[in-house]
């Protein structure tokens, strides 16, 4: 849906998402990517388009290439490109659009728009009176046995007094015993996961399972569940309730983060 390079000249626009109609004084006033044009409304007939004037030359695939690799410089264009998605979003249903969706000129703006309208009627009827809610779910490590750990060094190493009759059998019961732990451990949390999902799924519209986080060094947990939902809006206190609930039922670290704009939900209707 993006055109962006060297052929782009003269009347770029930039959007940002498609809704119904806003109110204008919604989208007036917002800042946009750039300084140099205000963000506005272009009307797709029953549809809104949310857009921005900028300089072609300042989205070729150079220039787009070397800003993503600018942390600082990606950043401070992905969070103008949400700012005006989330303020269109808090008055109305809005279909956010990639970062750098880029197209010359009204004309072929509305034109390329125009054949995903079918598209966006079904996902704007979908997420209409619903956010997206994060769910986080963490467990502790699964114990390390370091009785197993002594038996290795001695076993190995054979200390001064030697190893006492039985020390081999001995650890190969520690160590089968320490995996059996550990297995039991993992599938607890898993247990915990789907418990969570589970529950948490019977109050949503739609929920989306994502791979789990790899936690920093020295982290004390293990994330087991990241999943994100969409809830109806009259839903999110009990929402909140079940959080707390369920955090008391399972004993599990549940992170609970939203309400957001539904990015996860409108890409794939």
């Amino acid at each position: 849906m993006t055109e962006r390079g060297p052929e782009l000249s003269g009347d770029t626009l930039y959007v940002f998402a498609v809704c119904r109609k806003p109110a204008p004084s919604v989208v007036a006033g917002l800042p946009g990517v750039t300084d140099e044009a205000p963000v506005r409304s272009l009307p797709l007939g029953a549809l809104t388009a949310i857009v921005q004037s900028v300089r072609a030359g300042d989205f070729t695939d150079e220039v787009w290439q070397a800003r993503l690799s600018d942390q600082r410089e990606l950043e401070r264009y992905a969070r103008a490109h949400h700012d005006v998605v989330a303020a269109v979003a808090a008055c109305c249903p809005t279909v956010p659009l990639p970062m750098a969706t880029l197209y010359h000129g009204e004309d072929r703006t509305r034109e390329a728009l125009g054949r995903e309208a079918d598209r966006f009627d079904v996902a704007l009827k979908r997420i209409a009176g619903h956010a997206e809610w994060g769910v986080k779910v963490y467990v502790p490590p699964c114990p390390l046995d370091h009785t197993v750990r002594t038996s290795v060094r001695q076993v190995v190493t054979g200390e001064r007094s030697g190893p006492e009759p039985g020390a081999g059998l001995a650890y190969l019961n520690r160590k089968r015993g320490a995996q059996e732990r550990r297995e039991r451990s993992q599938d607890e949390a898993l247990r915990t996961a789907e418990e969570v999902d589970i529950e948490v799924r019977g109050l949503a519209t739609a929920s989306r399972r994502l791979r789990p986080h790899a936690q920093p060094s020295g982290e004390r947990r293990v994330q087991v569940l990241n999943a994100t939902y969409l809830v109806a809006e009259h839903r999110a206190g009990e929402l909140a309730l079940l959080t707390r609930t369920l955090r008391e039922r399972t004993g599990a670290d549940i992170e609970l983060s939203g309400p957001w704009v539904p990015y996860s939900f409108v890409g794939e209707v």
